[in-house]
Parts: C-alpha cells; sequence; structure tokens
C-alpha cells in the first residue's frame, strides 16, 4: 500500500525521470516538464502509471517479504554455524571452510530481495518504460503487449533483463543494508528501542537517496538499452552503453537525471519504509499481547 501511493503522487517525477535519463526532449526538470504539459496535456506526466500501480504492489511484496525471510534464515543458520562449524568443501585431502559466517544477512536479504523482484515483475517495467516514452506508439497496457509480443516474442517482455540484474544487485543491497544500518545505530546512540514515524522517513530518504547514487550509471545505462529498440539506435551491451554516454555528454552524462531521480527516490523510499514499518506494527500487535 505504501509503494502505490507514492507512485500515485510521485508519478510525475518519475514520468520526467525516464525521460531525462533515456535522452529524449529538454536535459532540465522543468524544461521537459514544459515539454510533456505541450505534447500530452496534463495526463503525460502520468504516462505509464496505470502499470507503474500494478508493478509496484506485487514487486514491493516479493522484495520486502523476500527480505525479511533471506535476513531472518541466514542469521538463523549464522548460529547455527557457530555452534557446528561453517559448512565446508573436499579439495583432495584439503578441506576448506567456506566463511558464510562473514557474510551480512541484510546485504544477502538485500541482494536476495531485488533478485525476486525483479525476475518476477521486469515485465511490467518493460511494459511502464514504453508507455512513457512513446506514449503515441503505445497507448494503453494492451496494445504495447501486443506490439512487444508480436514483435520479439516473450523475449521482448524480459529485454534487458541482464543489465538489469546488475543494475539492481548493488543498488537492493545497498539500500536495504544501509537501512537497516542507520535505523539500527540510530536507535543505539539514541538508546530507543522504536523510532517514530518522522525518524523512519528521514532514515529511508537517506537509505535510498545513498544507494541511488552509488548505482545510478548503471541505472542510466539498464534505461538506455531497454528504450534503445524505439529510438533504432540499442547499444549492444551494459559496458557498450556506459561508453555511449560517456562518449556523447562525458562523465556528467552518467548522472544525467540523477536531481529528477532523486527527487523521486527520496520521498518514495521514506513513505515506504514508513508505512511498511506502521503496517509491520499493527500485524504483529495481536502476536505481542498474545
Amino acid at each position: 500500500m505504501a509503494g502505490a501511493m507514492t507512485k500515485a503522487v510521485l508519478a510525475p517525477l518519475e514520468t520526467i525521470r525516464t525521460r531525462m535519463v533515456v535522452g529524449v526532449g529538454s536535459k532540465h526538470i522543468f524544461g521537459s516538464f514544459v515539454e510533456i504539459i505541450e505534447q500530452n496535456g496534463w495526463q503525460g506526466l502520468w504516462a505509464g502509471n496505470t502499470i507503474n500501480m500494478l508493478r509496484i504492489i506485487p514487486t514491493q511484496a516479493i522484495e520486502l517479504g523476500t527480505f525479511e525471510y533471506v535476513k531472518r534464515s541466514m542469521a538463523s543458520a549464522q548460529e547455527k554455524w557457530k555452534e557446528d562449524g561453517c559448512p565446508k568443501i573436499q579439495l583432495g585431502n584439503l578441506k576448506i571452510e567456506l566463511p558464510f559466517h562473514l557474510l551480512s544477512p541484510i546485504a544477502i536479504g538485500g541482494a536476495a530481495a531485488g533478485i525476486a523482484g525483479t525476475l518476477a515483475c521486469h515485465p511490467l517495467e518493460v511494459l511502464k518504460d514504453r508507455m512513457t516514452v512513446n506514449r503515441e506508439a503505445y497507448p494503453s497496457i494492451a496494445i504495447a503487449f501486443n506490439k512487444i509480443y508480436r514483435t520479439n516474442g516473450i523475449g521482448g517482455l524480459y529485454a534487458g533483463l541482464c543489465p538489469t540484474l546488475v543494475g539492481m544487485l548493488p543498488y537492493s543491497t545497498c539500500y536495504y543494508f544501509m537501512y537497516e544500518t542507520i535505523k539500527t545505530s540510530y536507535c543505539r546512540a539514541q538508546k530507543k528501542k522504536s523510532l517514530s514515524r518522522p525518524e523512519l522517513l528521514v532514515i529511508g530518504a537517506v537509505s535510498g537517496l545513498t544507494a541511488s547514487t552509488i548505482s545510478f550509471p548503471l541505472e542510466v545505462a539498464r534505461k538506455r538499452l531497454m528504450v534503445g529498440a524505439i529510438q533504432g539506435k540499442c547499444p549492444p551491451h551494459m559496458i557498450a552503453a556506459l561508453a555511449e554516454v560517456v562518449q556523447e555528454e562525458g562523465l556528467k552524462g552518467l548522472f544525467r537525471g540523477w536531481a529528477a531521480s532523486s527527487l523521486k527516490v527520496m520521498p518514495t523510499s521514506g513513505v515506504t519504509w514508513m508505512f511498511y514499518e506502521a503496517f509491520k506494527d499493527i500485524l504483529l500487535a495481536p502476536q505481542l499481547h498474545a
């Protein structure tokens, strides 16, 4: 629910960010805003938002559920390894103990969450990007699906999956790791057992901004690959896409659209975590009282 509400409110920034990242129209936020209004009216700011809403609900559910499950399973396994020793592999006469106890359950949970969410909901991301970048060719979800399926088959719905996973892993790992680490450290420093909603909002926003900044060049390359076919120039792989951006716009091109992205990521991340923690408290309350 938190993801769905924030997507609805912040859809205009998502539309502007996508256009700037893939190089469509103005290079400035306000210029891109004006272009969209002139070409498609106010409704153009919410282009692709229906598919965005359909995408975010299962994505958030899968990601957050996977994160909690893997994090808890990993922590439980590490406790067991402390008592029984870590798993070993046999190489001839040599036994090597795998240092799984050094891995962070939060980081592993974050990586798993990103992979699971991407594999499940990538086709919806493809549809959203096509509808955002070329509204005339893809005016509705059904038309977009039919065009992609007729042209490229099922594989077309998973166009750019590999670069998406490559871009998602560092973002997802850093995102969840930063949130849990900052929250835990802040609670320890303030000697609190729980945080207020505004505090969770700020911590979530900082976590999203940090993760987004670190992985943004990969996001630029991923978007170029996903919508390259529309513009008739699709780089063969992610490294080529990065090289193309640097050649055309210099290193600053790797962060084109970063400002709009940050304006979207920070409130989205903050509100999502705030509502997630709130709903989790509500759902766990009967168990705590019992």
